[in-house]
């Protein structure tokens, strides 16, 4: 891991196999239902519902700071806590690393490989709930340099110097399918005029973890996406694109990063907006 930019936000299997006890760590599982964590998520990992615990009603991710105090004291998590995330979706842990980080909480860590490569590794599950005292949390303050917003976005669209990045799947991109519709029933299919796109999976191996800094390299720089540029990635409501920005700011050091949270929620529900198929 010494090859990328910041290699000390990742963590391996054994290094939280070492720490499962430790009262400093908290391990935090993310996932869309509690039936993914109930019987084999890691000893002492807490759970967050990404419906529940991340998303407001519209699907938009919950940037409330009042909110983000509530569940991480809940989750007996106070500003010097150690967190260490994952999920069983790619890319889940590097989503809540930018989510943290974005309100304050720097001593954030991603599982390289996530349940995965856990899992394949046989290392040991349980369907012991866990819990742990209440902390006092203060409201954290957000640092908008981590977003962009959509009249940014709106502003940037033609720019030379700024690639929009969609990291959606490609029946998303093409409009063949729309991922987690907002209820209002607005939204149309397709994506920003001028995206390049790139699925956000293509940067992990078979096993979970995240391609070398060459692979990475080489990955994103083939599609003119090069640390001299601006980049704008986005998905559907964010996470996903969460995740591309951690890839490209911490594991190959990009100064010009910042994640379109609003992303296809809001960009497909704005009559304004143009759009591409």
């Amino acid at each position: 891991m010494s090859q990328y930019a910041h290699p000390e936000v990742l963590v391996t299997t054994q290094w939280l196999m070492d720490h499962l006890n430790d009262p400093a760590v908290r391990v935090v599982e993310v996932d869309m239902s509690s039936d993914l964590y109930a019987d084999n998520h890691i000893p002492g990992a807490i759970f967050w519902n990404v419906f529940a615990d991340l998303l407001s009603p519209d699907h938009s991710i919950n940037l409330d700071p009042a909110a983000m105090a509530r569940l991480l004291a809940r989750s007996g998590i106070s500003p010097d806590t150690t967190v260490v995330a994952y999920g069983s979706y790619p890319g889940t842990g590097a989503w809540i690393f930018w989510l943290l980080q974005l309100f304050g909480h720097d001593n954030v860590y991603v599982l390289n490989g996530g349940h995965q490569k856990w899992l394949a590794e046989d290392r040991p599950v349980t369907s012991e709930l866990s819990h742990f005292a209440t902390t006092q949390h203060p409201v954290p303050l957000p640092d908008g340099s981590l977003r962009v917003s959509q009249a940014e976005i709106q502003a940037a669209l033609g720019q030379s110097d700024s690639v929009l990045l969609d990291v959606r799947t490609a029946p998303e991109y093409q409009g063949e399918i729309f991922l987690l519709k907002p209820p209002e029933g607005l939204e149309r299919s397709g994506h920003i005029p001028g995206a390049v796109h790139l699925e956000h999976t293509l940067t992990l191996n078979e096993d979970g973890t995240f391609k070398s800094a060459a692979a990475l390299h080489n990955l994103y720089s083939s599609q003119g996406i090069t640390a001299e540029k601006t980049i704008f990635p986005y998905c559907a409501i964010g996470a996903r694109s969460a995740y591309t920005w951690f890839v490209l700011t911490h594991l190959l050091g990009y100064p010009n990063v910042r994640n379109y949270d609003g992303s296809w929620n809001e960009w497909s529900r704005l009559p304004h907006t143009a759009i591409e198929q």
